[in-house]
């Protein structure tokens, strides 16, 4: 019989997903894995060093191996890298009970209102946020001008696919959400639209604690601590002030820096090289990024706009501010 889980995958040296192509191929693998083992996805948010799902599985632990074993090989081919791609250790934590299954869908569709990315969950493409109550809320069915014919799904799914053919594929090769998630079972779960909404703007607190103790299960409570256990950097106090909305546009993503790395700071290291990766620098040479990097932000931010030429090509670089441990995770270091 399946059962409701909420799983969490992450990496704390290093980051899972680089680019859009690597956040599609993820939810892809993904997609086939919870196929593979007859599992129904409930919800998603894919982070660039953590990823959440809520899942009803028989066998979870199955679902992660067949997602890990085919998105290590993926991006260990992408990026000339050898080895496990994150942490041995997965979390898994059942759920039993409406209002611990509520709370656990809350927190992953919030990804990217907790971790600070988006001041809204649905500004977020990398989660399910926007996958449900899609004409209650007014979203628009896709173009079909958009989406990829299925002859070339092959390009973006494993040669030998789990995911049903009448499953639709974004140009981008994102399979779309709506068609891979159960929609209609998490609908049920909030009722109707108005309370969806409610529920991803509401602010954590007792009262939802309040509700889960009423339950008769001997499962944990679903927190915020819960949930984001083992994930990297976690700050609940920061992550409750996001809540609020009020982000900091100033501070740079993990997928812009990595962006800026692969397509500026490596190649002027690593002219003419072939697999040119930042996993085919040496150590020393990404910290050595690191050290460069962290001196063109300062430039940067005194340099006069006439006098920013220099860094033609670094201009994501403007306004914005990185973090040590982030320039370590973004550089594998």
């Amino acid at each position: 019989m399946r059962k409701a889980y909420h799983i969490c995958l992450s990496s704390h040296t290093e980051v899972l997903f680089r680019d859009d192509a690597d956040f599609a191929v993820g939810f892809n693998y993904l997609a086939e894995a919870v196929c593979f083992t007859d599992s129904r996805l409930l919800s998603d948010g894919l982070m660039s060093s953590h990823w959440h799902i809520i899942v009803l599985s028989e066998n979870p632990q199955a679902l992660v191996k067949k997602f890990r074993y085919a998105y290590t090989r993926y991006f260990n081919a992408k990026y000339n890298r050898t080895g496990r791609l994150g942490e041995k250790e997965v979390f898994f934590t059942e759920i039993e009970g409406i209002h611990r299954l509520t709370a656990a869908l809350n927190y992953v569709n919030r990804q990217g209102l907790h971790h600070g990315v988006t001041a809204t969950p649905f500004g977020y493409p990398h989660c399910s946020a926007n996958a449900f109550f899609r004409d209650d809320l007014g979203r628009q069915a896709p173009d079909a001008r958009s989406l990829i014919l299925p002859e070339r799904r092959h390009r973006y799914l494993l040669k030998e696919t789990s995911v049903p053919k009448n499953s639709r594929m974004h140009e981008s090769g994102l399979l779309l959400r709506e068609d891979v998630l159960d929609t209609a079972y998490v609908e049920q779960v909030y009722l109707t639209a108005r309370n969806y909404l409610y529920q991803m703007n509401k602010l954590s607190g007792e009262r939802s604690l309040d509700e889960q103790k009423k339950e008769d299960s001997d499962t944990p409570l679903i927190t915020i601590d819960l949930i984001e256990k083992g994930t990297p950097g976690f700050d609940v106090k920061r992550m409750l002030t996001n809540e609020q909305g009020r982000i900091n546009k100033t501070l740079m993503t993990d997928k812009e820096l990595c962006e800026l790395i692969d397509d500026i700071y490596v190649p002027r290291i690593k002219r003419g090289a072939e697999n040119l990766t930042l996993y085919a620098c040496s150590r020393q040479e990404r910290i050595g990024l690191a050290e460069t990097i962290a001196t063109d932000l300062v430039k940067l931010q005194n340099a006069r706009i006439q006098d920013r030429h220099p860094y033609l090509g670094r201009s994501g670089l403007v306004g914005k501010t990185v973090s040590e441990a982030q320039l370590r995770r973004c550089l594998a270091i």
